[in-house]
């Protein structure tokens, strides 16, 4: 069974271990910033639990950081992640689709943006099959658009976006 909420304090200690024990470095001031943004509405962060253990979360940026979206005004899924050991249950589908369900009262369009290296692979196919296209505007890398022929670092800051239209 799983539960779907927002993020608490009480909540930081465990998601900070569960990062900590596959070897993530997800501090606790991390949390701390995203429920202090939580509280001035800039940010909605979405957790989950399967059998009371932590096992995901994404946050929601209500103005993204990419250009085309804040412009247009378009809500972002930012930051998904589902422990290791909970992955492959449906999880992140779960967490985009209460996602969806927070935005769909405000805006009709929601956003989502991907790595473009292999790790990427599972969440790429994730966005497509929810119905998330590529926003058309090609990648970004350190938040800028590459230039045609311009050589660039294939990091986790080489992104690619998506927009998806809620009914």
């Amino acid at each position: 069974m799983f539960e779907f909420n927002p993020l608490a304090p009480d909540h930081i200690p465990e998601i900070v271990a569960g990062f900590a024990a596959m070897g993530w470095n997800k501090p606790a001031e991390q949390y701390e910033r995203y429920l202090a943004e939580q509280a001035e509405g800039s940010r909605s962060i979405i957790v989950t639990f399967e059998e009371k253990k932590f096992a995901g979360y994404l946050t929601i940026l209500w103005s993204s950081r990419y250009s085309p979206f804040r412009d247009e005004g378009i809500p972002e899924i930012s930051d998904l992640n589902v422990l290791p050991d909970h992955r492959r249950k449906g999880i992140g589908s779960m967490l985009i689709g209460e996602a969806e369900k927070t935005v769909r009262p405000l805006n009709s369009v929601i956003g989502i943006g991907v790595g473009m290296n292999a790790d990427y692979g599972p969440a790429q196919r994730l966005y497509v099959k929810l119905g998330y296209v590529p926003d058309g505007k090609g990648i970004v890398s350190h938040g800028r658009f590459p230039k045609f022929g311009e050589q660039i670092t294939v990091d986790d800051s080489l992104n690619m976006f998506f927009t998806k239209y809620l009914e």
